[in-house]
């Protein structure tokens, strides 16, 4: 087993999973490259490798059983423990003919949306849990989004979308309740408006700019908060 602390990043081949596993990375972690892509998952692991990380890739497809029980098993094998887990794979689903309009909401895209943003972080997490109950100080990020929250009402109308990212919020309150009086600290970040596929790349904000709350959460110490859901200025409304 190595000596450095050790995470997972799910969706990590490009954006801001991709900015969170560098700046892990940067911490002195080794970071497992989560991937649904093969291809793209080891493209990512050898810029990450160039620039100093120590990274491996880890096929893996949050919304597959079989999928996340072989990426588990991967794990068990090459590290033997997790210290981090960022659950950012993420998915904004399909928008045209008012699909996320909530007057003409397509159940399916709900559907959909569901099974990568809260399913598949659900899936994740409990999967590796076992591995994650072996380190010292294990952390769980969940990349959540303000357009989730009840109160803000931020973005644009994507019902499918920010429904998603509320129950994902309200599960990461859940696992806090499960984990309070163990060293398992669950939290939830916004990374904002960030320059990514979802956004077209047309957002002010850069992937590391949007990463930097993840590693902040990622490396609170045992005292850190708990069950929040924050961005990088603090607390962010419910």
């Amino acid at each position: 087993m190595t000596e450095n602390k050790i995470a997972l990043v799910t969706g990590a081949n490009k954006g801001i999973g991709f900015a969170i596993a560098r700046g892990l990375g940067a911490e002195g972690f080794r970071v497992a490259v989560g991937a649904r892509d093969a291809a793209r998952g080891e493209t990512a692991v050898q810029q990450l490798r160039e620039e100093g990380t120590d990274a491996f890739g880890v096929a893996l497809d949050v919304t597959s059983d079989q999928s996340v029980i072989a990426a588990t098993a991967a794990l068990e094998a090459e590290v033997g423990r997790l210290d981090v887990l960022v659950n950012n794979a993420g998915i904004a689903g399909r928008v045209e003919g008012g699909a996320q309009d909530p007057s003409t909401l397509d159940l399916e895209v709900v559907r959909t949306v569901l099974e990568t943003n809260v399913y598949g972080a659900v899936r994740v997490t409990n999967a590796v849990l076992p591995l994650l109950e072996r380190s010292a100080a294990p952390r769980i990020v969940n990349m959540s989004s303000d357009m989730g929250s009840l109160q803000l009402h931020t973005g644009p109308l994507m019902a499918a979308y920010a429904s998603s990212k509320t129950m994902l919020n309200a599960l990461t309150v859940q696992y806090a309740r499960r984990f309070e009086e163990t060293p398992v600290i669950v939290n939830s970040a916004c990374p904002g408006y960030v320059a990514t596929d979802f956004t077209g790349h047309a957002a002010p904000r850069s992937p590391g700019q949007g990463a930097a709350i993840a590693l902040r959460l990622a490396l609170l110490p045992d005292e850190g908060p708990r069950g929040g859901f924050f961005n990088e200025d603090g607390p962010i409304p419910w």
